[in-house]
């Protein structure tokens, strides 16, 4: 996924994510630090908004179960992702979160796994901890092969 993709997403589901919330336009507008004029724009699809307001979005609506489903997961991940081209390497205490995930690889009890609506690949230790992201597969597996041996 691409800064352009990400912004697209957001555009088109922040009228969605602002009425999950139950905010008015002046309030969302407010929130973002953007003009009630531009949020109609955004949500009429007549505009994208830009990635400093997608940041924004994925980072104060993060549990939003909109956003998330048209990501497929965390947008933190996503957003950490396209801001460090692609790759991740995770804090030893990020939590696993099963429902966007499925296994492609598992040896000695380290995984490798594929998001279900995005390509994108994490690799999990053998207590379930998050340890890496990127979206590409070689790399992964890449850097899968640095713990299973």
């Amino acid at each position: 996924m691409k800064r352009e993709e990400m912004i697209t997403i957001v555009s088109q589901k922040m009228k969605l994510i602002r009425t999950e919330y139950n905010y008015t336009q002046e309030q969302m507008a407010d929130i973002l630090g953007i003009s009630k004029k531009t949020l109609v724009q955004i949500e009429k699809q007549r505009i994208e908004c830009g990635w400093t307001v997608a940041v924004a979005v994925c980072t104060l609506f993060r549990n939003s179960m909109i956003l998330q489903t048209a990501l497929g997961g965390n947008p933190l991940m996503f957003i950490s992702l396209i801001a460090n081209e692609g790759l991740i390497h995770v804090d030893k205490n990020e939590v696993n979160d099963k429902l966007w995930w499925r296994t492609i690889e598992n040896k000695t009890n380290w995984r490798i796994q594929q998001n279900l609506v995005h390509t994108c690949f994490r690799i999990l230790n053998p207590e379930g901890r998050i340890i890496f992201y990127t979206f590409s597969k070689d790399i992964a597996l890449e850097e899968f092969q640095k713990h299973i041996f």
